[in-house]
């Protein structure tokens, strides 16, 4: 496996995390790294992967989107939001589950077949990149309730402004 084979997991993080940020937040979002040429992916199933990853970035990006519209819908109700949250964290956690078995299994087809140093690296990477893959649903719920909690205690803007 390539080191742009764990570069574009992490992007996979990366994206899903700032997609979901708020549209007013302080800080714009990086862009994700350019994808491969056809000629830079020779392997099929890194391509599948890749795939895959871009496919789930696009799932967490509606549940961000999911969350926010319930946070919305609770009315400031934090009991009735929580709730929601749950509900939708449950929806989409099998997905996370499923997307970090397949990298942990890739992880560790490509290091059974590789030297020693690349072994040690496909470890280090499952390590790294299966865990946070896992938290994505969390962590956007994180993001999503602190976005809500900031924007709820931010001044009305006042009519002189």
């Amino acid at each position: 496996m390539s080191i742009r084979m764990i570069l574009a997991a992490a992007a996979v993080l990366a994206v899903g995390a700032a997609a979901h940020a708020p549209a007013y937040a302080q800080t714009a979002p990086t862009a994700p790294p350019a994808a491969p040429s056809a000629t830079e992916v020779a392997d099929p199933a890194e391509a599948a992967l890749e795939a895959k990853g871009e496919a789930f970035s696009v799932r967490m990006q509606a549940m961000g989107a999911e969350m926010q519209a319930a946070i919305t819908a609770a009315a400031g109700d934090p009991v009735a939001a929580g709730a929601a949250l749950d509900a939708i964290v449950a929806q989409y956690q099998p997905e996370a589950d499923a997307f970090s078995a397949e990298l942990k299994a890739f992880f560790d087809a490509r290091g059974a077949v590789g030297t020693e140093e690349e072994q040690v690296g496909m470890a280090l990477a499952a390590a790294a990149v299966v865990p946070a893959i896992q938290g994505v649903p969390a962590m956007v719920r994180g993001q999503v309730e602190q976005a809500s909690a900031t924007a709820a205690a931010a001044p009305a803007p006042t009519a002189s402004e």
